[in-house]
């Protein structure tokens, strides 16, 4: 596939314990992204997703958008480089 756009995004709030990364598998079926989403021992959620610049930032907006009430931060950093997902996982 060559060059992808890829993003890592840490949330912050009360986004554990809450279906959030359930909430975040789902959105990921609406887009073509693939990749990840992971609760970490600090109380964050780590996502990775990759795919179309368009398609990735959508994604990032529509999970803002379904859990407003949970997340405080969100930390984001974006660059191209080769696709390394097939499909999008809950770890």
């Amino acid at each position: 596939m060559g060059e992808v756009h890829h993003e890592t995004v840490y949330f912050s709030g009360h986004v554990q314990g809450v279906g959030f990364r359930y909430s975040v598998l789902q959105v990921a079926k609406e887009f073509d992204v693939a990749g990840f989403v992971a609760n970490l021992a600090d109380g964050r959620v780590h996502l990775e997703a990759e795919g179309r610049k368009d398609d990735v930032t959508a994604f990032i907006e529509a999970v803002q958008e379904k859990m407003p009430g949970y997340i405080r931060k969100l930390e984001r950093t974006n660059r191209k480089r080769p696709a390394e997902f097939r499909g999008f996982a809950i770890k």
